[in-house]
């Protein structure tokens, strides 16, 4: 049986520990021993991830680094490394790249995979883009989550392009019921104040942070408000942008129209309440929260940059407009709002996309071919299927060449 050791460090229950929570279980379910190290700070012992991957059976140890570049974590972990004896060692996020890679190699593992989860601006610093092309040479394969961050990393950190394998983010769909999408819907809004059935809600959910582009979404809901007067914001999740962002809810004079639930352990169940999810990201790495619009047959407005045109079909599953434009995102949200059966019918056409091409299954056959690709175990069948299936997905894209404009 192989046996794959999955580095992250986590301070918070994000999209990337969400995807290894789901990852990972199904690799095991395909006969890979898949276990995961959470590398965390003292003050964030990440017990939600702990308790989160015991519900599905996935083994997981914790070790606490001292601060951000704490050398003295690589011969812990390297000792951790050479007790569970894995065949490959699968690093994600840039302590666990550095640490993971060095730790893999004194422990005398000769694979190490690295995945990119996001193009983060600090990426673009100097010093991380030679860390970063030192990393590539050095490790066996890299997995990027999306083929636009593919390129930044060809670009940016000088990978080579035979090492790059593009496996989008997959999730399980759960196929609500009707009976389920109208509980969803009482309960949130009974959560809000008790607001009628028939309430509106546009939905955020994501970090409260400067990549997501916020500020800018409440520009766009101040534009359609008094024409939607029942409609409402609901923003799920955290950051250090809240306070501001409260702040500026208050003096744009909707503070009875704008709710911050604060972190949620069920963004499933605010998901199946919305009408609308409004995602204004600056810059994306891939964006798991279109997948579950998408699984709870919600219609998106989405800005059009990185991943999020490879995921959102224009006209289709939602709209893509400009980023930092609220004119263009209000206009898209005012024909959803205005169209009960418009956003049906895109909401229906984004879980038909979800199931075809972003289901767990697939993720999990593309990984699990990779991993026997680096072995040497020549899965000729499976890698062929995920070079066609990329191929055909490529195609797509080009040709759909979305416009960066709703009207």
């Amino acid at each position: 049986m192989t046996t794959v050791l999955h580095l992250i460090k986590a301070t918070r229950f994000s999209g990337a520990e969400r995807h290894l929570l789901s990852l990972l279980p199904a690799l095991r379910q395909r006969g890979i021993d898949a276990r995961l190290i959470v590398l965390t700070e003292p003050d964030k012992p990440m017990d939600d991830i702990a308790a989160a991957a015991d519900a599905v059976g996935l083994p997981l140890r914790r070790m606490t680094i001292r601060r951000g570049v704490d050398l003295s974590t690589v011969p812990r972990l390297a000792a951790e490394i050479r007790a569970q004896r894995p065949d490959i060692v699968h690093t994600h996020l840039i302590h666990a790249d550095v640490f993971g890679f060095l730790a893999a190699r004194q422990a005398g593992v000769q694979h190490v995979i690295s995945t990119r989860h996001n193009d983060d601006s600090f990426r673009r610093h100097w010093p991380l883009r030679l860390l970063h092309a030192w990393l590539w040479r050095r490790i066996s394969a890299g997995v990027v989550i999306s083929r636009a961050l593919g390129e930044f990393v060809r670009q940016v950190e000088f990978a080579p392009p035979e090492r790059v394998h593009v496996i989008h983010y997959g999730m399980a769909n759960p196929r609500p019921s009707a009976l389920d999408v109208e509980l969803a819907r009482r309960q949130l809004r009974l959560d809000l104040g008790n607001f009628p059935y028939e309430t509106q809600l546009i939905g955020i959910v994501s970090r409260l942070i400067e990549q997501k582009g916020i500020p800018y979404a409440l520009e766009a809901f101040q534009q359609i408000a008094e024409e939607f007067p029942d409609a409402h914001l609901v923003i799920a999740g955290d950051g250090d942008q809240r306070a501001a962002l409260e702040a500026q809810a208050q003096t744009m004079l909707l503070g009875d129209r704008v709710h911050f639930l604060g972190w949620r352990s069920d963004p499933q169940a605010v998901m199946r309440g919305l009408d609308v999810l409004l995602m204004p990201s600056l810059w994306e790495g891939f964006g798991l929260t279109l997948l579950e619009a998408m699984s709870a047959r919600v219609p998106v407005v989405a800005s059009h940059v990185s991943a999020i045109p490879e995921i959102v079909v224009h006209q289709e599953t939602g709209f893509l407009v400009a980023p930092r434009d609220p004119g263009a995102m209000a206009y898209a949200l005012r024909l959803l709002l205005a169209d009960p059966l418009l956003r049906k019918h895109m909401g229906l056409n984004g879980e038909d996309r979800l199931e075809t091409h972003f289901s767990l299954e697939r993720m999990a056959d593309q990984t699990a071919a990779l991993y026997a690709r680096v072995l040497g175990q020549q899965p000729r069948d499976a890698l062929q299927d995920q070079a066609r299936a990329e191929e055909a997905e490529q195609h797509d894209r080009e040709d759909q060449d979305a416009p960066r404009d709703a009207r």
